[in-house]
């Protein structure tokens, strides 16, 4: 297998291992250390995460720019690039430093306005240790784009698992020893610099990287910049997206409300995963579609294809939610969270999953965009959307909690995928009107029964493990035959049937 098959098959280890051991370990980690040390732990890493954005997108520039170096066996202006990006990273690593301060010193107090004195020192120590995490790690972290640069995948991605498996392992040890919140930043803080240790070495003594400033210019500056500026847009969308709920409901929110926030944030996240694991592959292929100059009904047609899929397997995951996710939520966590906490939790998590879907489906024309290099009205759009949604959360949040500022930052989805569509349909040439009726064609009276029945399953009696499993069980049963029998097209039913047949002919 070439280092490409291997580091792709080690992305889908890694998302579902993520997933898995996060469903696991999280109930663990809310028993041990409180619903209000969660609160914190998750809020002020949102916070910090936040301030991550001044790495400007350059470790995706630097697997550019590597890249094309090695194209080019320039080897003195990879190490006249490398050196010059790591003073960059410095410089960045002093800022963050100097921001941190600042936050620490004149802000977190006066911020969170809902924790008290105890929870206030908290929060300052995990935001302290979590800015000398951050300033170590993006330079640190440059090295690992230095391996995607040289297309060595396996190493960097084999020891992000062995770091994830470990991890999780240690942070149950630390934790049954009586650790709290601090203790699994103190905890992070030290895997993070043995991760940086270990790649250092594999890049200089595997890889012979040499990294030596010929020329400095700022001219040279403007041109990596000017690459990463895009993916700093859209750093800055997923911010919006995912983390500035956090620091919003963080000045006017108890942190037991952060927790039940976070946890819905969480499991929208997780159905996510499924659907980009099986979509964030086809950029090769659309970037060879549109050199090839394809048309926009052709390319129509891949979306459609891909868009069923990833389609088949939502609705699958939507439904299992919408009607045994609230019991899941109170097996999983309802013990730390409560019954109404779990159920806002529940709440929050469908919201995000029924916005989420329709951009999760159309991800190939993410795809297309990338490869046509007309990213930059989508970037503008969203970033224009999120922040509305984020203000328009921030006002529902006062009323309603939670509930108010997932609200808002839905809405934004809504319209900005909307609007996306008559830009794809419009400008890009697909064929957006045939792209839904192809992909609700079968489907939908499949879901329809198919969700029909769940409705009923979930009357059974019972709201323990073992009744959960069960009705889950049965669900998917009801799920993959209707679907396989009703919904799926001939090519859909090949792809599940060519590995069946293989297997069978070697046995």
């Amino acid at each position: 297998m070439s280092q490409l098959k291997k580091g792709a098959f080690l992305n889908y280890a890694t998302i579902f291992l993520t997933n898995v051991v996060g469903i696991l370990l999280t109930p663990f980690i809310l028993s041990h250390i409180g619903a209000s040390q969660y609160g914190i732990y998750i809020t002020i890493g949102a916070l910090v995460g936040t301030i991550s954005l001044l790495d400007f997108g350059l470790n995706n520039t630097i697997v550019r720019f590597v890249a094309k170096y090695r194209a080019e066996k320039d080897k003195k202006g990879e190490e006249n690039f490398l050196a010059t990006t790591m003073l960059i990273f410095i410089a960045i690593s002093a800022t963050i430093v100097v921001i941190g301060l600042v936050f620490y010193n004149f802000f977190i107090d006066s911020y969170f306005t809902k924790m008290n004195g105890d929870e206030i020192k908290i929060a300052k120590t995990i935001f302290g240790i979590l800015i000398f995490n951050l300033a170590l790690s993006l330079p640190g972290t440059a090295f690992t784009g230095i391996c995607y640069g040289y297309e060595s995948f396996v190493f960097p991605k084999t020891l992000n698992i062995i770091r994830y498996i470990s991890r999780s392992l240690t942070v149950v040890a630390v934790l049954t020893l009586g650790g709290k919140a601090i203790s699994l930043v103190i905890l992070d803080t030290i895997f993070n610099v043995l991760i940086i240790g270990i790649t250092l070495t594999f890049v200089f003594r595997k890889l012979k990287v040499k990294i030596k400033l010929h020329s400095f210019s700022f001219v040279f500056i403007k041109k990596i910049f000017s690459y990463s500026g895009w993916i700093f847009i859209f750093a800055l969308v997923s911010i919006f997206q995912w983390k500035a709920g956090h620091w919003v409901l963080g000045s006017t929110s108890a942190p037991e409300v952060l927790t039940i926030y976070g946890i819905g944030i969480t499991l929208g996240t997780y159905y996510g995963a499924f659907s980009t694991a099986i979509s964030g592959v086809f950029l090769p292929r659309a970037t060879q579609m549109t050199v090839g100059k394809a048309t926009g009904e052709e390319l129509t047609d891949m979306m459609i294809k891909i868009g069923r899929l990833s389609f088949i397997v939502l609705m699958f995951i939507f439904g299992a939610f919408l009607f045994f996710g609230h019991q899941f939520v109170l097996l999983w966590v309802g013990k730390t969270l409560g019954p109404e906490g779990s159920y806002e939790a529940w709440l929050i998590a469908i919201l995000i999953m029924a916005a989420y879907t329709l951009p999760l489906v159309q991800g190939f024309g993410n795809s297309i965009l990338e490869a046509k290099s007309k990213l930059a009205f989508k970037a503008i759009l969203y970033l224009s959307f999120m922040i509305l949604g984020t203000i328009l959360g921030a006002v529902l949040s006062t009323k309603y909690g939670a509930l108010g500022m997932i609200t808002g930052s839905v809405i934004a989805w809504v319209i900005v995928q909307n609007t996306m569509n008559f830009y794809y349909h419009n400008k890009i040439g697909l064929n957006i009107i045939r792209f839904f009726k192809q992909l609700l064609n079968k489907t939908f009276i499949a879901i329809v029964l198919a969700f029909g029945l769940a409705y009923i399953i979930n009357i059974l009696p019972g709201n323990d493990w073992f009744n959960f499993v069960y009705k889950a069980i049965i669900y998917t049963i009801v799920y993959s035959i209707l679907m396989y029998t009703l919904g799926l097209n001939t090519f859909e039913k090949d792809l599940f049937k060519k590995p069946i047949n293989k297997l069978l002919k070697r046995q």
